[in-house]
């Protein structure tokens, strides 16, 4: 092994070593364990989130791979209609083209195009992050198979009734002439203006004022509404209003959707232009009227203001509303904003003949499989949103107008007939059933929804609506790993399409993961400057390059600068490579089944050097172990391990020869301690993966790894390895311990950590008598209760107490750790005598004691540094500590300038101008200065009085 832990120098080997002896196809043998990738977007390209979720996928598949599951983690891209549409046609404008130039047919050919060359982005980054997917099943929602189960699924629920086509208002965005998923909006407060205008009521000289934020669609406000029970306007309820600007007249209509406490508290209603409104208007059967051609301009022909772009027909309707002294007055005002999260623009509520699926039947069976257990959330909390969205559920609008996509499978007649069928074929023989003859038909030019054909993913993928063999394997899958923010977007829809069409859930238990934001909270966007690329954290990236990609695209030079700045003051060195294994196990770490994580650079930071700490561990071992006798053949040592069997240790004296030891193997108490905790951590980390806590897992692994076998363990082995007096059998077992418990932890530890365990284990289990396949197709450590010893976990937190108490008075008195100390034990049981007689070696090297003396009740101490162990103390004479002069001089140094700080914060304090006018947290902040100055010169006052009476 090389000196230092390079990722860059093993991932990209390893991962394709794996990939070409397919280690991540289904075994074939064991249980099914199966989960969906949430198809990434052919266009996209891996972020933050993506990173997360599929790290946690990984380590789920690679734990029950290596549980002994036939484990299937099924891979597959999402055509992602909108965004790649968006893609060519960008390219298409940079040639001075648009996609009508050259026509459906030809445009979608040259989707496909761009789809082969430059789609595979986020696959490869997948590779990248160690992800396991079976890729030789690798999926596509627009591949034939798929396709097929789009059209077969729309058609079943057309027959059935369940699918039809009507006018409803639906999101509309204005640049891309579609409509667009409440996803695919997104709504930010921003500064605009509420506008209060009179409504003059028919025959008098009285006026209602109602208020908008949208002036334009006054224009097609069909009522005025009130709230039945406010007295002001009851007399007013069925009387007729002016409409300003139109020549129009309006009822006036009673509806509780009004709040009588808001503004004026009458309400305009335009039913065609607002959700709200809408439901006003089927209540009260107004007419709909759309003021809008579908690029958001005004439609109204014969108006004054017919053709104008939305934003220049409000300007000139406030502006004529002044001129008739309409407008009572403007305020500025925060409101939410939707636009469209690919195109920027304002997206309108818009009346348009849609495709809708009537989801109330589907969504009762679904609440249901939840109710009753079939599926259960993780955590537990998010079926009670589920349940919200679902009993409040409304029709799911599936068509888009845009190219790209399932085409949905209607025919038209030149009558308006509809023929909705599998294939054109079957249209034409439709319509010739109903007129007796062959008729033209044109397709609906509409394609579906991207949500649609995914909320099939868990069985089309399988090959249905062939009743393969992979989906009565694999189906129901068990796991579904996701965010919170699309469980009614895709979990409830899955939900619904899985149980209509395959009579199963489509999974057992759905996991909701928390959104990944910056270290402070703030979701990461480009327009924050907060973003992070996780290619970055592995492959690390230079200052300036950081800089350019966080302020490339953005539009506004104040933005851009203010970005800039910041990025330099945070990475002033760049980003470090940290590579794949620290990243994973940073965001294992931040698993905890919160709504938000907060990725903290510091963390990964830290996990890096982690993963520093196992490399050197590994050499450590191996330095130690290569080439010597390690047992391997001795007991149960010489079998491969299995999932029962973490460490197939020996017992503490192994079985040879009668009268020889040349063949033996013996435990010593520090082996049997190290052993016994690999079987607690084992319990621990079992918990934890079966209740979805990976920050749970990586904490106890990273405990025992950092904490137990490096800091104590690999020291308490060099006490034995380079001890003379140690016998065969002890320097065997201590060098079997060694491997067996490295080459478990590095099985524990690889599902979420992939790659630094595989480099390394196919080193150490060549040393633990193993063939070297993939680690990932060897068993998963599960603990044993016979390799539980209490007596030596006991016995060595004895020892290790004694030491760390040693080691904190070298640490108070400033003492070189090199320096041999007299140990004296003081009030000590029985107990406590036996381990020292025991475990003395290990007090002498690791706590460098030069003597240790065992104190008899009565015998009196001089003058000493105090550890108390239970209700033993070990006593170091001060005397055999320190120069007494020198630290006296030493205290009074330290005694004067904390004095002197001290003074200038007092006298800061005493100051009432400082008080008055310093900010409260300065003030504060100064008080506990005082404090802590206070309380250090206590302890210093205490150190100096003990020294004092120090001979000499």
């Amino acid at each position: 092994m090389s000196k230092s832990y390079d990722p860059h120098a093993i991932e990209q080997r390893i991962y394709d070593t794996w990939e070409r002896a397919g280690d991540f196809a289904p075994s074939g043998q064991g249980k099914s364990y199966c989960i969906m990738i949430p198809p990434p977007n052919v266009t996209g390209s891996l972020h933050m989130g993506h990173a997360f979720q599929d790290t946690l996928m990984d380590t789920l598949i690679r734990y029950h791979r290596m549980q002994g599951d036939n484990t299937l983690w099924q891979a597959g891209t999402d055509h992602a209609g909108i965004a790649t549409q968006m893609v060519v046609e960008r390219q298409l404008e940079a040639e001075g083209k648009t996609r009508h130039d050259l026509g459906r047919e030809e445009f979608v050919k040259r989707v496909w195009k761009w789809k082969s060359e430059s789609g595979g982005t986020i696959t490869r980054q997948l590779r990248r992050m160690g992800a396991s997917l079976d890729w030789s099943r690798e999926r596509f929602t627009m591949d034939d198979g798929l396709s097929q189960a789009v059209t077969e699924v729309f058609v079943r629920l057309h027959d059935e009734g369940l699918i039809y086509r009507g006018k409803r208002l639906v999101n509309w965005d204005p640049v891309l002439h579609t409509a667009v998923s409440d996803l695919e909006v997104v709504s930010e407060e921003e500064a605009g203006h509420l506008w209060h205008i009179r409504y003059p009521i028919a025959g008098t000289k009285e006026h209602l004022v109602v208020a908008t934020t949208r002036p334009e669609t006054m224009l097609g406000d069909t009522a005025v509404a009130v709230h039945p029970e406010d007295e002001r306007y009851q007399r007013l309820i069925g009387k007729m209003v002016e409409l300003p600007l139109t020549g129009r007249r309006i009822p006036v209509i009673a509806d509780e959707y009004v709040d009588k406490e808001f503004g004026s508290g009458c309400v305009k209603i335009t039913p065609a232009h607002d959700f709200n409104d809408y439901e006003v208007g089927k209540r009260h059967n107004l007419p709909l009227i759309n003021i809008f051609h579908s690029d958001a301009s005004i439609n109204l022909p014969g108006s004054a203001y017919d053709s104008l772009d939305r934003f220049k027909a409000r300007k000139q309707i406030v502006s004529d509303l002044e001129a008739q002294n309409l407008l009572e007055k403007v305020q500025d005002h925060k409101l939410m904003v939707p636009r469209g999260d690919r195109t920027g623009a304002v997206v309108e509520p818009f009346l348009t003949d849609q495709w809708y699926v009537r989801v109330g039947p589907l969504a009762a069976e679904a609440i249901k499989a939840v109710e009753d257990g079939r599926i259960k959330f993780v955590p537990e909390n998010w079926t009670k949103t589920y349940y919200e969205w679902m009993r409040n559920i409304q029709d799911w609008c599936i068509s888009r107008q845009i190219w790209w996509g399932h085409r949905i499978p209607a025919w038209y007649d030149a009558d308006g007939n509809v023929y909705v069928a599998r294939n054109t074929a079957a249209a034409h023989a439709q319509a010739k059933r109903k007129h007796g003859q062959d008729m033209p038909l044109e397709q609906d030019e509409d394609v579906l929804d991207t949500w649609f054909s995914s909320a099939l993913w868990p069985f089309s993928t399988l090959g249905w609506p062939e009743q393969t063999k992979e989906l009565k394997t694999f189906y129901p899958t068990s796991v579904l790993v996701t965010g919170f923010d699309i469980i009614f977007f895709w979990v409830a829809r899955m939900i619904m399409m899985g149980l209509k069409f395959t009579g199963e859930v489509p999974f057992r238990e759905v996991y909701i993961h928390g959104l990944v934001r910056d270290a402070h909270g703030q979701k990461m966007s480009k327009s924050k400057g907060n973003i992070l690329d996780p290619i970055d954290l592995i492959d690390g990236i230079d200052l300036e390059s950081l800089v350019a990609k966080r302020t490339r695209g953005l539009m506004q030079p104040q933005m851009a600068k203010k970005i800039e700045q910041a990025t330099r003051k945070e990475f002033a060195n760049g980003i470090p490579a940290y590579g794949t294994d620290a990243l994973r196990f940073t965001f294992a770490s931040l698993a905890t089944q919160g709504r938000d994580i907060k990725f903290d650079l510091g963390r990964i930071d830290g996990y890096r050097n982690f993963c520093n700490k196992l490399w050197n561990a590994a050499r450590y071992v191996l330095m130690n172990t290569e080439g010597h006798d390690c047992g391997q053949s001795y007991e149960d040592g010489a079998q491969a391990p299995s999932a029962h069997l973490p460490l197939p240790l020996p017992s503490p004296k192994g079985r040879g020869e009668v009268g020889e030891n040349l063949y033996s193997v013996e435990l010593n108490v520090a082996d049997r301690w190290i052993v016994s905790r690999l079987q607690e951590v084992a319990v621990e980390v079992e918990i934890a993966f079966r209740n979805y806590r990976f920050d749970l897992a990586a904490q106890a692994i990273y405990s025992f790894v950092w904490h137990e076998y490096c800091d104590w363990y690999l020291e308490l082995s060099k006490v034995v390895l380079t001890d003379a007096r140690s016998r065969p059998e002890q320097l065997r077992g201590t060098r079997q311990t060694l491997v067996r418990v490295l080459e478990t932890l590095l099985r524990m530890l690889h599902p979420i950590m992939p790659f630094i365990t595989e480099e390394i284990w196919q080193r150490v289990a060549k040393l633990a008598g193993q063939a070297g396949g993939a680690i990932m197709r060897e068993p998963y450590p599960l603990p044993r209760k016979d390799k539980m010893d209490t007596a030596a976990t006991e016995e060595m937190r004895w020892v290790m107490a004694v030491i760390t108490g040693v080691r904190n008075i070298r640490g108070e008195m400033d003492i070189s750790p090199g320096k041999p100390l007299p140990l004296l034990m003081q009030d000590g049981s029985a107990m406590d005598k036996k381990y020292l007689d025991a475990q003395r070696h290990y007090l002498v090297a690791l706590a460098r004691a030069e003597s240790i003396t065992w104190l008899d009740k009565g015998h009196d101490a001089p003058e000493s540094a105090t550890a108390l162990i239970g209700h033993m103390k070990v006593l170091i004479p001060l005397g055999s500590l320190i120069d007494k002069q020198a630290e006296l001089e030493r205290l009074s140094k330290e005694m004067e300038k904390i004095e002197k700080d001290l003074s200038k914060a007092k006298t800061k304090l005493a100051n009432p101008d400082f008080v008055a006018r310093a900010p409260k947290n300065v003030v504060e902040q100064e008080n506990q200065r005082v404090q802590q100055f206070e309380t250090a010169l206590a302890n210093l006052r205490r150190q100096r009085s003990k020294v004092e009476v120090l001979p000499g």
